[in-house]
Order: structure tokens, then C-alpha cells, then sequence
């Protein structure tokens, strides 16, 4: 029967496989970020500090239901590398680009 993993070490495996480096959790931040008066984005994000990754130090990761069917899970992750330097800057980098069509 295969281990099932805790959010947070689903969000490690997630960086490893997307970016090929190890993780290490250092901490979650709410994030609410609005556009025009209207909520596009309120949740967690957590942040994870990295070992082996050529030039980003941290990653910004989070989980949530996908839009088209909302039953998967949807998993970004988002390297700390200008001009993201915040949890906010990585939800507005995820959210521009996911209106482009850059999944």
C-alpha cells in the first residue's frame, strides 16, 4: 500500500520534479490579492527554502481546485528569481501568467 503524503511533501515533490532540486518548508504566508474590487486570489502559500537549484534560493508553492473541473488539485510552484520576491509576487506572476495561457 503506498505512503500517502502530507500537502507540504506533496508540494516538495511537486518543486522536485519541476525544477530538480530539494526543498526545505520554512513557512506559510496568506496572500489575498484583488483586481478591480474583486478577489482573484485568497489562499496559503507556502515557502520553501532550496538545495541544488543553479540560481533560485526559494520557491513559492500552493495548491487549488482546478477551474475547469474543480475535483483535481492544481499545484504551482514558482521560483524566487526577480522579479519575484515575495508570496505575492509569486500569486500575481501565477495569475498573469496562467490568463496567458502559460501553464
Amino acid at each position: 500500500m503506498a505512503e500517502t503524503l502530507s500537502y507540504i511533501e506533496t508540494l516538495q515533490e511537486a518543486i522536485r520534479k519541476a525544477h530538480g532540486c530539494k526543498s526545505i518548508h520554512v513557512g506559510s504566508v496568506p496572500v489575498h490579492e484583488a483586481f478591480q474590487g474583486k478577489t482573484v486570489w485568497d489562499g496559503t502559500v507556502e515557502i520553501f527554502d532550496l538545495t541544488g537549484h543553479p540560481k533560485a534560493k526559494q520557491c513559492f508553492a500552493w495548491g487549488h481546485a482546478a477551474h475547469d473541473t474543480g475535483n483535481e488539485v492544481r499545484i504551482v510552484t514558482v521560483l524566487g528569481l526577480p522579479p519575484v520576491k515575495s508570496a505575492l509576487d509569486a500569486v500575481r506572476v501565477a495569475i498573469l501568467s496562467e490568463a496567458k495561457g502559460n501553464r
